[in-house]
């Protein structure tokens, strides 16, 4: 690791975050050079999409940052609750009559999986700012038509992967890996939670309040099932990829950037899953074109492990931390050593023997994955060990992190910035966990070309890239 000092002025600045870390909660407030005071005239108006769950979250933590004038569910219940007693929030079912408003700027998508690229894509178009959760996408190909408007909508797109602004663990332990402290090539094991089995489930009519076939858009229309929508809609391969793709989002994205490959892929890509359900005839390509019945249940992974190998040699490893025996977090290990991270601790060797030089080095790299942009005071209490134990970093409450890397969202738009995850990088880390996936249920090896972002010889591989789209709700 190099023990470049930085400048008096990031020195000074990494002290302070020191200090702000220890003297408790403050109101935010901008910082950075690049910064500049707002009038009142600059106040953004917001709308949200999906405020069920964590899309009520989020769309909360934006509030602070402008005037709430409109929010949208197909649950009309969940708009409701969101809106309150607030007369001058307008609600609304269908999310289109929400962006066809001139006095909103920027809106949060917290819809579940398959509607977070058609709802962003229609936001850039009508000229909005989007704030989208993780997983970015379904599929591989809509990752790809997502990145194109985003180059032509010239607005700002973030990932709502909260641990991206996490300075103290996830940021250093980022800067660490790609230094060559550890060596290289390096192996990344991913520990996330399995997912559960359940069903075959009732089906019956919908609620009232619940628009069923909106709710189902792109995919197949079938009966209405109470555990197919709203929290437990991750468990369906139909409309999202199982903990691969949920809790995978979080930890192969920084694995992923850890590799220095945030911007591309692996080339090879193998594992074993247990999806419950799936019939020994299963045929993944006509199922999600509507054309092969399952028992009507859960059918994500309940447990995996699958391994992806990048063209330096490099690994990431996704496996159910349960059944393999490993720690939720990530795991950067290479032949001069080893840390392991999650949203608790930063530990392992290399972080005890840090000298004050080597925290020099991480307050300016942390800045620099940052993208330049300014950390807010609410980040700042996150930054920099507990003085009265160096390590393990001290836990810091989830919605800190939250806030913070809602209000990186906020500072890309004003000040005309990059958030620190785009569409791009959001999209090749979605990926990954979709090729795991792929590679899981079609029980082979697949060699996957990063630049072009295609199977290599194999055409039912290259199918599960995109799935059929009922037409009244086909991203275009």
């Amino acid at each position: 690791m190099s023990t470049r000092r930085p400048t008096t002025v990031a020195r000074r600045g990494f002290l302070q975050t020191a200090a702000l870390a220890v003297a408790g909660p403050v109101p935010y407030i901008w910082t950075g050079r690049r910064a500049q005071a707002r009038s009142a005239g600059d106040t953004l108006g917001l709308g949200f999409i999906g405020v069920g769950g964590h899309g009520r979250r989020i769309a909360s933590n934006a509030a602070r940052h402008g005037r709430r004038v409109a929010c949208a569910d197909v649950d009309l219940n969940h708009a409701r609750r969101f809106a309150g007693d607030a007369s001058d929030v307008h609600v609304y079912q269908d999310y289109r009559r929400l962006l066809d408003r001139k006095d909103i700027d920027a809106v949060t998508v917290g819809t579940p999986d398959h509607w977070h690229v058609k709802i962003a894509v229609d936001a850039l178009r009508a000229g909005k700012h989007v704030y989208c959760e993780k997983p970015l996408t379904l599929t591989i190909d809509e990752g790809k038509i997502l990145c194109k408007v985003v180059r032509s909508a010239g607005k700002v797109l973030q990932v709502g992967t909260q641990q991206r602004s996490d300075r103290a663990r996830f940021l250093s332990a980022v800067a660490i890996a790609r230094s060559g402290r550890l060596g290289s090539p390096l192996v990344a094991t991913c520990g996330i939670d399995g997912g559960p089995a359940g069903g075959p489930f009732p089906t019956g009519d919908p609620p009232a309040h619940l628009d069923w076939d909106f709710w189902l858009g792109q995919c197949p229309a079938v009966p209405y099932t109470r555990q197919r929508c709203h929290g437990s809609f991750r468990h369906w391969l139909e409309y999202s990829g199982g903990t691969v793709t949920d809790w995978g989002a979080h930890h192969v994205d920084i694995a992923q950037w850890g590799l220095g490959h945030e911007l591309s892929g692996p080339v090879e890509i193998e594992g074993e899953g247990r999806f419950p359900g799936l019939p020994d005839d299963f045929d993944p390509v006509a199922f999600f074109a509507g054309r092969q019945t399952i028992p009507n249940g859960y059918n994500a992974a309940t447990t995996f492990r699958a391994t992806l190998t990048f063209a330096d040699g490099s690994q990431i490893v996704l496996v159910n931390r349960h059944d393999h025996g490993v720690d939720q977090g990530i795991m950067f290990e290479g032949e001069r050593g080893r840390i392991f991270v999650n949203r608790a601790r930063l530990v392992g060797r290399p972080i005890e023997e840090l000298t004050a030089a080597d925290h020099d080095w991480l307050a300016e790299e942390t800045a620099r994955l940052y993208k330049g942009m300014p950390f807010s005071v609410d980040q700042a209490r996150a930054d920099g060990p507990d003085e009265r134990r160096p390590t393990p970093y001290r836990y810091v409450d989830r919605s800190v992190i939250d806030g913070s890397h809602m209000a990186n969202f906020f500072d890309a738009i004003h000040q005309n910035g990059e958030p620190v995850n785009d569409a791009f990088t959001g999209h090749r880390s979605a990926s990954s966990c979709h090729l795991a996936n792929i590679a899981m249920l079609l029980r082979r090896k697949l060699r996957w070309d990063p630049v072009n972002e295609v199977f290599l010889g194999d055409d039912v591989a290259n199918a599960l890239r995109s799935r059929p789209q009922r037409a009244a709700y086909a991203i275009q």
